[in-house]
């Protein structure tokens, strides 16, 4: 399932059998990417579309040597359970 990174709309989207998903950030300052809300349609919930999304999200950022907020509940969890993986971009 590929993602697309929408720089204009500050989102990494993506859509499988007609339903969307979206991971939407905020650039509060330089050098910070804020994820700020996650959105899965209620026909992909379950599939692992989200974790997809913030993976991509958080590879960006490492890519762009960026820190990162989550002001959205779900990436404050997902960085949680994978805090290991993650720990050197978090703010």
């Amino acid at each position: 399932m590929p993602v697309h990174h929408d720089t204009e709309n500050q989102e990494f989207t993506t859509t499988r059998d007609g339903h969307d998903a979206e991971l939407a950030y905020a650039r509060p300052a330089p050098g910070l990417i804020d994820f700020t809300h996650t959105y899965v349609d209620k026909a992909l919930r379950g599939q692992g579309v989200a974790d997809e999304l913030a993976r991509t999200a958080l590879a960006f950022a490492r890519q762009e040597q960026l820190k990162v907020k989550t002001s959205c509940t779900f990436m404050a969890g997902f960085v949680k359970r994978h805090h290991d993986e993650y720990a050197d971009v978090l703010a």
